[in-house]
């Protein structure tokens, strides 16, 4: 079967590092990410499925939900924490470059990443994106949603690592509706809608939020409730009840001196070894079939502090 191509507007560039020589002993990933070559993955097992790199340079989402805009530089700044990193990795790694959104055509741009997000699900590749406003989280759901592993029936878990619900209903599509839109469409398929929050502010989520949440039966845990114990079983326990797993990270779920580069800083936030954590668990869990991380704002990190932290849970996850 031919399969489609993805649909990218910016193809890979290339990545940059410190050199410390060549061979495997001194690789970096930047000169383990490869350009991407549309299937040839192979159908291998799910712990040697090779990733694949996709960006999604957007902040619309943002700038409606009036938000600090800037996330749409963040690939740019993610890949270039990445790149320095020592590779460790046992899979291969590939760049398929970046869709972006121009001129606030939000929709387009999210239908783009969703055909290229599930052409790279069905080759056989473990997709991450690196939004982007988390505008980013309804351009995955539609690549996910969209991929054979839940168009033939697999049930799909979707867990947010997160200080808000994101779970806004308005007429507009913004950084702060995507997980409501995804209620809609789940409900329109004819599917449960499964979606677990890690690290709810209440303070920053309205009594109509948590309503909403409570009539779409979304579990979730309190950012004050999350201690590494609790957060374990909570994830456990949503692993469990799932066959594939969509995990998406909103850096604003850290707190402020962890993550300072986002659109909406925490006051509280998970402690990083917690959030942590919950990456080497579904990274070991063996249903991740998708993850994506969002809300990185450049233009408000510190020394590249967001960055850096984005760029180690992208290498637990994909260990």
């Amino acid at each position: 079967m031919t399969l489609p191509a993805p649909a990218v507007d910016v193809p890979p560039q290339p990545w940059t590092g410190r050199f410390d020589g060549d061979g495997g002993d001194h690789r970096r990933w930047w000169q383990a990410v490869t350009p991407y070559v549309h299937g040839t993955a192979g159908a291998e097992p799910p712990a040697a499925r090779p990733a694949v790199i996709v960006g999604f340079a957007s902040d619309e989402g943002v700038r409606r939900n009036k938000g600090r805009t800037g996330a749409a530089l963040a690939p740019a700044a993610l890949r270039a924490a990445l790149g320095p990193l020592a590779f460790h990795l046992d899979r291969a790694v590939s760049d398929a470059g970046d869709v972006v959104v121009a001129d606030g055509a939000l929709e387009a741009g999210q239908a783009r990443a969703g055909q290229s997000i599930a052409a790279m699900l069905d080759a056989g590749s473990l997709t991450v994106v690196l939004g982007g406003g988390h505008e980013t989280a309804y351009a995955s759901y539609l690549g996910v949603a969209g991929s054979e592993a839940v168009r033939t029936g697999r049930l799909l878990g979707v867990l947010n690592l997160d200080a808000h619900f994101d779970l806004r209903e308005e007429p507009v599509p913004s950084s702060g509706t995507p997980f409501f839109q995804m209620a809609q469409a789940e409900a329109a398929a004819g599917r449960e809608f499964r979606y677990a929050v890690v690290g709810i502010s209440e303070p920053n989520n309205t009594r109509a939020l948590f309503s909403t949440a409570d009539r779409l039966g979304v579990q979730y845990l309190l950012d004050e409730n999350c201690t590494a114990d609790r957060v374990e079983e909570f994830v456990a326990q949503f692993l469990n009840n799932v066959d594939v797993l969509y995990l998406t990270i909103d850096l604003d779920v850290l707190p402020a001196s962890v993550a300072p580069g986002v659109s909406a800083p925490a006051a509280y936030g998970v402690p990083l070894p917690v959030i942590s954590a919950v990456c080497r668990q579904v990274a070991q869990s063996g249903r991740l079939l998708h993850l994506d991380v969002a809300e990185l704002n450049p233009e408000f990190d510190i020394d590249g502090r967001t960055a850096r932290v984005a760029a180690r849970l992208v290498n637990t996850l994909l260990r």
